[in-house]
């Protein structure tokens, strides 16, 4: 037992190195390039450069962002995997993101309203409201709630909000202008104000996340033994259930549906925490943050312009409006392939 939790604090740490090293990546790398002097000075310039400027207004707020969305979206997949002990559970399988997504287009499109500060209250409902619809389609029929139930109505749902969100584009062309590089999952070309908004939302989901580390182990022992042990459980479903909806509305609030972040993260985790969400909590707030932060890098590099892939992409006619792809693109190519082997896998056992 010490030696495993020697193991566990010792491969924290390294993750914390991890998240440190990628946001220092973020800071520096991109289309502009910024010397170690430059990142450096940034903070003492009384005449910034143009790199500095570049560093303070675009490149902390985006490394920022992506490090509380990608904490928010790792620590959210964990707890809807334990509670609904499904290994392919998620906010982006489950239909939370499309449906926190649905509501936000409704609210630009209908309401007219285009604030970042309005469209985390639209994001939160709409998360709320398919995270109930999932949960309830899931516990019909013959024998009540199951894994398989939960992860069908789940696509189900994802692919009617998808739908409908994409008939509300097409017949609103404003609407798309706005929304459609948000819908994609990006975080460029956000700011400050958006974070400082919704990092309360995020503050209070992560420590009462952290919190219910013990009894989230405990009830996925099963819920007979955990109100044996005493707990309430209840409570515990009840307050995850909130934590859930503040994280994966919160995320996509600021930087629209990015998916499959929530899916990875958690079994990364569990293979290096074993079964025990005391620490599985933390690797996933720490893998998640470093994840998204690197895939925001390699989405800078994937289009820019010189690289091979872009000049084979224009070449073909293909039309490109921007220097990098959004960052959903980039952890979707990665997810993917992650998400058919643990349905494989789930399938065959």
């Amino acid at each position: 037992m010490p030696f495993l939790k020697r193991y566990r604090t010792v491969g924290l740490f390294m993750s914390l190195i991890a998240l440190i090293l990628s946001f220092i990546g973020s800071l520096k790398l991109g289309l502009t390039h910024i010397n170690w002097m430059t990142l450096l000075d940034v903070w003492q310039a009384t005449d910034p450069t143009r790199e500095q400027l570049i560093v303070q207004n675009t490149r902390i707020p985006r490394a920022l962002i992506a490090t509380c969305v990608g904490a928010s979206l790792g620590m959210a997949g964990a707890l809807m995997q334990a509670l609904t002990r499904n290994p392919l559970a998620s906010p982006g399988v489950f239909g939370i993101n499309a449906g926190a997504a649905l509501f936000v287009v409704i609210a630009s499109s209908i309401f007219s309203v285009y604030s970042y500060v309005s469209f985390t209250w639209f994001a939160f409902l709409g998360a709320a409201m398919s995270g109930g619809l999932v949960y309830l389609l899931g516990s019909f029929g013959r024998g009540g709630l199951t894994p398989l139930k939960l992860t069908l109505a789940g696509a189900s749902l994802t692919a009617f909000f998808t739908t409908l969100t994409q008939g509300i584009l097409v017949s609103d062309a404003g609407t798309m202008d706005q929304v459609l590089f948000w819908l994609a999952g990006s975080i460029a070309g956000r700011n400050l104000d958006t974070l400082i908004y919704v990092i309360p939302f995020f503050v209070i989901a992560w420590i009462c996340t952290l919190s219910l580390g013990g009894a989230i182990t405990t009830l996925t022992m099963g819920e007979n033994v955990a109100k044996g042990l005493g707990q309430r459980t209840g409570w515990v479903k009840g307050i995850a259930a909130i934590c859930i909806i503040l994280l994966a509305g919160g995320s996509v609030a600021i930087a629209g549906p990015i998916g499959l972040v929530g899916l990875i993260i958690p079994h990364i985790a569990r293979s290096i925490a074993g079964t025990d969400y005391r620490w599985i909590l933390p690797y996933c707030a720490l893998l998640g943050a470093t994840f998204l932060l690197l895939a925001d890098i390699g989405g800078r590099y994937l289009i820019m312009p010189g690289e091979p892939l872009t000049e084979l992409l224009t070449g073909a006619g293909a039309r490109i409006t921007s220097d990098e792809v959004p960052v959903g693109v980039i952890t979707a190519l990665i997810g993917v392939p992650f998400f058919i082997t643990i349905a494989r896998r789930s399938i065959s056992e």
